[in-house]
């Protein structure tokens, strides 16, 4: 994966205030007022905006026939996951060179959506709407390297780590009224994945409330923190010192951290700023920073405290988007919001509290389900950067946009 990318597809929830969030929009809502504003006007001023001439889509990839649930990339393929079960890869030199006849290859697995896809190594690891995250070994064809194959290694948690805690009392949990099972499981939609900077643990969230850690050698379950939220939680991300950061249906945002000597993850903090559930989690390159979006149509910007305790404070909010934020993706300087308003907005922040929203994307049908950006080496000079954003919506389609920013 390159190293400045940072990719989070984040799902919605279906257990808060009985409706989806995200597909609908909350006008009704009273806006953040305590909270200001980050996109200056005067940015605008500054030539740090950009013309419609610098972001354009460069393509749009179709095959999928359900929506686009989950994306994200690894060196020149860009994997994709639906609502139907199906995963597919693409190989991205074609589409960089503005031919839409990229070739793919597809699986399929579980039942119902593909949430959430993460990599590691030569692994594919996909979280699923029923319950199961799934293992996949990538091979690519030295006769045709634009093509791969997917082996199926384990489907999460394991028959051996089952079996392993099956017979013991205290390994199993109440998860309803009259039903245990072990602790190693999920009993609700997988929504969110992420990875350890070193590629050897694996997080992983679900709509029952708890985080899962994961061993990525031999995909035993390490740890489970139940009820760490008191709704779903749709949102996971890890920096890479180790601190974990889940986002929730119940308008909370939870740090967590394990220190060394201990076994089991603690609470560092609760950030309660949003009015609404939240979609969407994302860091900033150098992970000082902290963004979430929520159905409050804010993207909230927060900030490591001075100590190093884990605790963050509010700076302010981007404004813009007229529905639920869904997911983001940070690139470098620059942060990647989609929305159900079917728009993608680019913000650049000019100063650490003052932000420019650069461009506004529109060509998608539908809801912005899933984001991912990277840089475009190919494309960028000294006198300019350029990026390339990838995005999945409820109109099954794919599109890969790029953008030209002038050189900060």
């Amino acid at each position: 994966m390159d190293q400045y990318q940072r990719s989070y597809s984040v799902p919605s929830s279906s257990h808060s205030n009985n409706h989806q969030p995200g597909l609908t929009s909350l006008t009704s809502q009273r806006s953040l007022i305590s909270i200001p504003s980050l996109n200056n006007s005067k940015s605008h001023h500054n030539n740090t905006s950009i013309t419609s001439n610098n972001h354009y889509c460069l393509t749009t990839l179709k095959g999928h026939t359900s929506y686009i649930s989950s994306l994200t990339l690894s060196g020149k393929f860009l994997y994709t996951g639906s609502s139907d079960r199906e995963i597919r890869s693409w190989n991205r030199t074609p589409f960089l060179s503005e031919s839409p006849n990229s070739t793919y290859n597809i699986v399929v697995a579980g039942e119902g959506a593909v949430k959430s896809l993460v990599i590691q190594s030569d692994k594919l690891f996909s979280a699923h709407q029923d319950h199961k995250i799934r293992v996949w070994k990538i091979t690519n064809s030295n006769h045709q390297p634009e093509q791969q194959k997917y082996t199926h290694l384990a489907t999460l948690p394991t028959l051996g780590d089952r079996a392993s805690k099956v017979l013991i009392p205290k390994n199993h949990v109440q998860i309803r009224r009259h039903k245990k099972c072990t602790w190693v499981h999920h009993v609700d939609t997988v929504s969110s994945l992420a990875l350890s900077q070193d590629g050897t643990l694996l997080y992983s969230v679900s709509w029952d409330r708890t985080i899962k850690i994961w061993r990525t050698k031999d995909f035993t379950c390490l740890e489970s923190v139940t009820n760490a939220h008191e709704d779903a939680i749709n949102a996971v991300v890890v920096s890479y010192d180790g601190v974990v950061y889940t986002g929730s249906a119940d308008k909370r945002i939870k740090v967590w951290k394990k220190n060394q000597g201990e076994k089991k993850h603690t609470l560092l903090d609760t950030l309660e700023k949003h009015n609404s559930g939240i979609n969407a989690l994302a860091l900033s390159s150098d992970e000082t920073l902290l963004y979430s979006g929520a159905c409050d149509r804010s993207i909230l910007v927060w900030e490591k405290e001075e100590g190093g305790d884990g605790k963050m404070g509010v700076v302010g909010a981007l404004r813009g988007h007229t529905k639920s934020i869904l997911c983001l993706a940070v690139v470098a300087d620059l942060v990647c919001s989609g929305s159900a308003d079917t728009t993608i907005r680019i913000w650049r922040g000019v100063y650490r509290e003052e932000y420019s929203c650069l461009a506004v994307l529109e060509g998608h049908k539908g809801s912005i389900k899933c984001l991912t950006a990277v840089v475009d080496h190919w494309n960028t000079s000294e006198s300019q950067a350029s990026f390339l954003v990838y995005s999945g919506s409820l109109d099954c389609d794919i599109k890969v946009w790029q953008i030209l920013v002038p050189a900060s």
